[in-house]
């Protein structure tokens, strides 16, 4: 900024606010503490997020600490991380790096307070769920960007993205319905891209006929930064009927100048992979394939200093073609699905605070073989995609159109944030009226280095289409479902000092007409499930402790160590007795897990992590899992070798599907 003069007339009194303010490079030349003696301050206008990153090391192994000024996404207005008032959790690029893991799901399994439960490898049969919810209650962003499926959550871990796009990973805990609408039931996963990252070449071989390839490109024109990204990758399968087969290509472009920020992103994948049991136990050779497009356009702008708007408007469509035994059309389904919506959202910020208004529209919609209502023989459409079969048509039809209204204010003091909001929310599914879901989030700083807070949030999903149609051997939707509501109340503290950092959280949530798929007892045949709704009260604790020793020593081998741990009680509340039940009552009760990342030379690294879990269930035993990764960094080019489940530990994620046990897996990465 040569010739520029800056001039603060506020301060807020916490450690870096000045660099944050700036939003670009800052260059120190002097720092009179050691702890950053070999690390630079860089600011990345894309994501409004500072790094401390070590001189001698690649962008795709920087070390990343919390500085306190960190922008988050967890309010409709931009604030720090240590004045958030939520339990917001990030997984870094670093932490990604050091990983032993291949897709984002993987990845999700060292966070204690996520639940992943996988019918196979590399996020192909992945579901995710938050505080004891089930998989249709998060919601996934892709760089703010809602790309939930609205006909089903087993479909939320298919990402267009490899783990070497990903800068970070924010985890949102509790409902976020008025920040991100209807879909934030119990949380929200916002996956964030590197729009300005190197190009690299990647290979991964392994056990099972594992093999795969990414490849990213990029460059500038005209100060518009493009990123091109790709990769196929297959194996045979650690288990029967696993094996897959998945292409994915991913494109993000972004501008940005002083007072205008405009991103671009484009997604393709398609995947097909033998099903197992996914949809019930009576099929073992059960096949399917998914094939997705998303993209999104997002405008952000600085009107004058003190008010900015955003737009967004994106797009999504889904073809799923599943088929009960492979090969075989009896029982076969296809369904076309689309999302398609737009946002935007106008903050302001005076001597009250910041305070941010907007609107919402969301265009659901689904044809299908076999959800939705029936359709007119006239009306009947050939099917579509990759997988499209001649002489077959979709012959039902359902779609449905949310429209949301947002309001938030947030006070800003030298030691407090209050924030207060609430969404106005119709749907046409329902009666048309318009209904309120408020929040409160409140945090007191006693030091820079400490924070409490407390909020209390509510929040309504509406069913999936599957919940409201699906009908199969031993299975039955209902199409009366009333949507989901919940009241939300999250209590905790987190701490900041040199070389260390503990946050807690305790909360409690009551939570009416939620839908699960149960086996009443009073079932003439006793193996029907059925889709219906219950209450439900629960509670958890969450701790998470960081050690980085390289602050406190800076050439100490170990990087960082961290321990989590999450436990959650659940009470359910039933119209009548039940005798089975296919998500609720399977929640995830303890969850524990180790990581460390160590320097055994200047260039060699080790990741290791250790976890234990334990599910409620007859049927579900508790296990332990040792996973590592060994890397070589050269100048260019980096080559790891990673083992899962070292210990060959037998263990299953879903009572009756039993997981892979030692994986072995070797690759490369060259930077271009």
């Amino acid at each position: 900024m040569p010739n520029k003069k800056i001039r603060w007339k506020q301060f807020s009194h916490t450690p870096f606010a000045a660099f944050q303010s700036l939003h670009c490079e800052v260059n120190i030349g002097v720092l009179a503490v050691a702890m950053l003696s070999s690390v630079s301050l860089k600011a990345n206008p894309a994501t409004r997020h500072f790094e401390l990153v070590e001189s001698a090391r690649t962008d795709d192994d920087s070390l990343v600490v919390d500085l306190g000024d960190v922008e988050v996404l967890a309010s409709r207005v931009p604030l720090a991380s240590m004045q958030v008032a939520r339990l917001v959790s990030v997984v870094t690029a670093a932490e990604i790096s050091a990983a032993a893991v291949q897709s984002v799901g993987d990845l999700l399994e060292y966070a204690a307070g996520v639940d992943i439960r996988q019918r196979g490898e590399f996020g192909v049969q992945t579901d995710i769920s938050l505080r004891g919810g089930t998989f249709d209650q998060i919601s996934i962003l892709l760089n703010g960007v809602n790309i939930s499926s609205p006909n089903t959550g087993h479909h939320s871990a298919d990402f267009p993205v490899s783990l070497q796009d990903i800068e970070r990973i924010e985890i949102l805990e509790g409902p976020c319905a008025r920040v991100f609408g209807t879909s934030a039931f119990t949380g929200v996963i916002n996956i964030v891209t590197k729009p300005a990252a190197k190009p690299f070449f990647s290979l991964l071989g392994g056990s099972y006929g594992l093999a795969s390839a990414d490849l990213r490109i990029g460059g500038d024109w005209k100060g518009w930064k493009n990123a091109l990204s790709g990769g196929y990758s297959r194996s045979d399968g650690a288990t029967p009927n696993s094996d897959f087969s998945a292409t994915k290509i991913y494109y993000q472009g972004s501008f940005f100048s002083e007072r205008t920020r405009l991103e671009a992103q484009f997604g393709y994948s398609y995947k097909q992979f033998g099903a197992n049991t996914f949809y019930g136990a009576a099929s073992s050779d059960q096949w399917e394939s998914l094939e997705r497009i998303i993209g999104s356009v997002s405008l952000e702008k600085t009107l004058w200093e003190w008010l900015h708007v955003s737009a967004t408007a994106n797009w999504n469509r889904w073809f799923d073609h599943y088929q009960w035994h492979k090969g075989n059309p009896a029982g076969e389904n296809f369904h076309k699905v689309d999302a398609a919506g737009s946002t935007l959202n106008v903050w302001a910020e005076s001597r009250w605070g910041r305070t941010s208004i907007g609107l919402e529209a969301r265009y659901e919609g689904i044809y299908s073989t076999k959800l939705g209502e029936p359709l007119a023989e006239s009306r009947w459409q050939p099917t579509s995609g990759r997988d499209a079969t001649p002489g077959v048509f979709y012959v039902a039809h359902a779609d449905r159109i949310n429209c949301s209204a947002f309001a938030e204010h947030n006070i800003l003091l030298r030691k407090w944030t209050i924030s207060a909001g609430c969404l106005f929310n119709r749907n046409t599914a329902l009666d048309g009226r318009w209904r309120l879901y408020p929040g409160l989030d409140i945090s007191f700083r006693p030091a820079p280095w400490a924070k409490i807070f407390a909020s209390w949030n509510a929040a309504l999903r509406m069913p999936t289409f599957t919940d409201l149609y699906y009908s199969g051997p031993n299975i039955e939707g209902t199409s009366h479902l009333k949507p989901e509501r919940t009241s939300d109340l999250s209590v905790g503290f987190k701490l900041r000092r040199a070389a260390w950092k503990a946050e807690t959280t305790v909360f409690y949530s009551h939570k009416r007409d939620m839908i699960d798929w149960v086996v009443f007892q009073d079932e003439k045949d006793g193996k029907t499930y059925r889709s219906g709704n219950f209450t439900l009260d629960n509670c958890g604790l969450e701790l998470l402790a960081d050690f980085l020793p390289q602050e406190v020593w800076e050439k100490s081998p170990v990087r960082k160590i961290s321990a989590q741990y999450a436990w959650i009680e659940e009470k359910i509340g039933r119209p009548k007795p039940v005798v089975a039940s296919k998500y609720a009552m399977e929640y995830l009760r303890h969850k524990l897990v180790f990581t460390s990342d160590l320097r055994l030379a200047r260039r060699i690294g080790l990741g290791v992590a250790w976890r234990w879990q334990e599910r409620v269930g007859a049927e579900n035993k508790p296990y332990a899992l040792l996973d590592a990764r060994l890397t070589w960094f050269g100048k260019r080019c980096e080559l790891f070798l990673d083992c899962s489940n070292i210990l060959d530990e037998r263990y299953f994620d879903f009572s009756f599907i039993q997981q892979p046990g030692r994986w072995g897996r070797m690759g490369l990465k060259l930077s271009l």
